[in-house]
């Protein structure tokens, strides 16, 4: 389990601020798309008023193909204002493809992930030019009177590669003053600093292990344990575990280290023959894999297989959804012969005036097949290994190599860019926060190095809550 996952939980509004910091702040990594996004009119200049708004009202168009079908594109204006610093984040411009829509849907159903963009996000069919409107009120904070609209594009669908470009949406032009005296200089005191010192950790070497798992409903035929793609939704359950295994299966820097399947033995007949048949359909789905994926020998073993009793419980689950009146009875049978097989509950749950119904209505006609997979992730260990990888595969770092990285940076700047995207990453990174924090008030940013500091100190709280 990768340690991202570890804050899908966190609650809406607090991951929908976090990750418009994170998307704001995200440097930018290999692989930049063409052609470009472009906007009209272009060149645009506002002119901001008396209050330094300016009304922003322009067509971003997408061309053809610009992210793939497995993406999500983040559009994010930003308004920078002085030296290159951004001091506001505009409301985001979300594009989903076809596949990554679905996706989305089935993980939200599944896992009950919350998207943070689930309300602005629009699907659009990537094969053909987008073109939309974007109306917004541009706001300058005090003291500044000009600066410029950026927007930071950002796609990452296939989860092994992600692209950044950046694009100039308007200029914001101060409207012409009268010439006045100049006021006195006062000069204003400098910002608090936040007091932080400079973190260095050691460079350690750590496996890096992910886990997964799910769950297939397919259908057999009766006493059968071939594997039939047509039967029932077959073909859609097998190939949403294909989804799960073949990028895996196709990294170059992954190694699957093991995959075990389980059959669910049938509720209802013996439990002696059930058994047996659902380890075989277990079975048959690790041979439909293997051929299905090319796994190779290596992978082919590391397939285990077994049998779990299905039991009497999902049968109790759908007759107390369906409001059955005779559902405590079989709770009860459950409840009193717990500590018993399948059989022994069978013989009296047949025994009820209500079996026929249980029979005819209540029974599964597909069976589970559970599945678990396990890979490791190649581990860099030399400094110019890190930084060779860095440049094409920064996806496949973990924090430790992140921040190892930093280190290995040529200048501030670069630095920054490496601990915003291990944050984007690693939100919980203390490290990465800290100094980030401290970079940016070396360079005046305070108000952003506080944001910064703050959104870690609000995961860190949320972390040691029981």
């Amino acid at each position: 389990m990768t340690d991202s996952m570890k804050y899908q939980a966190i609650a809406p509004a607090f991951l929908t601020m976090m990750l418009s910091l994170l998307v704001a702040c995200a440097p930018k990594a290999p692989g930049i798309y063409d052609p470009h996004v472009s906007v009209s009119p272009s060149p645009c200049e506002l002119t901001v008023d008396d209050e330094r708004k300016a009304e922003l009202n322009l067509d971003i168009h997408i061309p053809k193909n610009y992210f793939s079908r497995r993406s999500r594109l983040v559009i994010t204006p930003q308004v920078v204002a002085g030296a290159d610093s951004v001091v506001a984040t505009m409301r985001p411009v979300v594009l989903d493809a076809g596949i990554f829509s679905k996706k989305m849907l089935r993980r939200q159903m599944l896992e009950g992930y919350v998207d943070p963009y689930a309300l602005v996000a629009k699907r659009v069919d990537t094969t053909k030019p987008v073109s939309l409107n974007y109306h917004e009120t541009v706001q300058l904070p005090e003291p500044y009177q000009s600066g410029r609209v950026d927007a930071i594009l950002s796609a990452d669908g296939c989860g092994s590669c992600t692209g950044f470009e950046e694009l100039t949406l308007a200029t914001l032009i101060a409207p012409e003053a009268p010439v006045e005296p100049e006021p006195p200089v006062v000069e204003e005191p400098e910002p608090e600093s936040l007091g932080l010192d400079w973190m260095e950790p050691a460079f350690v070497v750590r496996e890096k292990m992910m886990q997964g798992e799910g769950t297939a409903h397919l259908q057999f035929i009766i006493n059968k344990y071939d594997i039939v793609p047509e039967l029932g939704n077959n073909r859609a359950e097998l190939e949403d575990i294909v989804a799960k295994l073949e990028p895996i299966v196709n990294d170059s820097l992954a190694t699957i280290t093991s995959i075990t399947i389980y059959g669910m033995a049938s509720a209802d007949g013996p439990l002696s023959l059930n058994t047996p048949l659902s380890a075989n359909r277990a079975n048959s789905a690790k041979q439909w894999l293997a051929e299905r994926l090319q796994l190779s020998p290596d992978i082919v073993a590391a397939i285990k297989t077994g049998s779990r009793p299905e039991g009497w419980q999902p049968v109790l689950e759908a007759m107390t959804a369906d409001g059955h009146p005779d559902s405590l009875k079989v709770k009860n049978i459950l409840t009193r012969y717990a500590d018993k097989n399948d059989d022994v509950q069978e013989y009296y749950i047949r025994r009820l005036p209500c079996w026929p119904a249980i029979r005819d209505r209540y029974l599964q006609k597909d069976r589970k097949v559970d599945y678990t997979y396990a890979w490791t992730i190649r581990s860099f260990t030399t400094d110019q290994e890190l930084i060779d990888m860095y440049r094409t595969r920064p996806d496949a770092f973990n924090e430790e190599e992140l921040l190892r990285v930093a280190q290995l940076a040529a200048d501030d700047s670069s630095r920054m860019q490496v601990y915003r995207y291990t944050l984007g990453r690693f939100p919980a990174s203390k490290t990465a926060a800290n100094n980030l924090a401290i970079l940016l008030e070396r360079q005046g940013n305070y108000d952003e190095a506080r944001r910064v500091w703050e959104a870690f100190k609000t995961i860190e709280s949320y972390q040691q809550q029981p």
